[in-house]
């Protein structure tokens, strides 16, 4: 089954409109979700709305409400709501260009691929690639969806576009407040040196499927026994022993040199829980 775009409209740079279609770079189908089940019988568990000391109510006597303090609420009717929509326009405007390396990775939220709409579109696209590409820059735009607008961030992938969408200001926590209480004295050299060194021992070219998720992996395995035997026993098996966690105060210098010294100690060696 063919991808459906996410997207569909144009890339406006100046006075070039590029056709374009946006695509969802992620999948959802790798993540495991669950349904909550009433065992007795078998069935599904459903939820109703309910209003504390009124009981369950009808979907028609619902409205969106905000809390502005402990308890009190701005009533805001749909129609309210939907006047102050963002039109949805067809048009992505690229308004600022910036270095690659200028967005904090903070600000980065879910990726999308680019790619030119027809082949009449593919010329004007292969040029704003390649143009990004030389500048080595990133073009910043909003895009409107589904009544709200998105800022995102363009620039070169492969042969197409890649495609970031972006959080607001506002929606990034500044770091300040949690490492504030962290010394500000330098490390030993000695320390520092080993732990470099170690480093550069792991260094390795990122390949995402060196990296597996472990706990999804089970839960598959898990599923399709429990699925075969057709049995509603529980299924307990034993993870292996518990990695040693030594003991409180730790011999920093005695544990990197130890590392370091370790010949198994290659980027490849073990598998790492996949970052989601």
């Amino acid at each position: 089954m063919a991808a459906r775009a996410y997207w569909q409209g144009q890339i406006r740079l100046a006075l070039v409109s590029i056709p374009v279609e946006i695509y969802s770079a992620s999948k959802t189908g790798a993540k495991i979700s669950f349904n909550q089940i009433h065992e007795p019988s078998g069935k599904r568990i459903k939820y109703e709305k309910v209003v504390p000391g009124i009981g369950p109510v009808d979907r028609d006597e619902i409205i969106k409400g905000y809390e502005v303090s402990k308890g009190e609420y701005v009533l805001l009717e749909e129609e309210e709501i939907e006047a102050v929509k963002i039109e949805s326009r067809k048009t992505l405007e690229l308004v600022q260009f910036v270095d690659t390396c200028e967005i904090d990775p903070l600000y980065f939220e879910k990726p999308y691929y680019v790619a030119p709409k027809d082949d009449l579109a593919e010329e004007a696209f292969i040029v704003l690639r390649e143009a990004l590409r030389k500048a080595g820059k990133v073009a910043l735009g909003q895009l409107s969806v589904r009544g709200s607008e998105k800022l995102v961030a363009i620039k070169p992938c492969g042969k197409g576009l890649l495609l970031e969408t972006l959080r607001y200001a506002d929606e990034v926590r500044k770091g300040q407040a949690f490492f504030s209480d962290i010394d500000n004295a330098k490390p030993k050299k000695e320390l520092l040196d080993l732990a470099t060194t170690l480093i550069e021992q792991k260094s390795a070219p990122f390949d995402a499927s060196e990296f597996e998720d472990r706990y999804v992996d089970a839960l598959r395995k898990l599923i399709d026994k429990k699925a075969k035997s057709k049995s509603n026993k529980a299924i307990i098996e034993d993870a292996g022993d518990a990695e040693a966690s030594g003991g409180n105060v730790i011999d920093l210098m005695a544990a990197l040199k130890k590392s370091v010294d370790d010949k198994t100690n290659k980027p490849k060696a073990a598998k790492r829980k996949k970052i989601a």
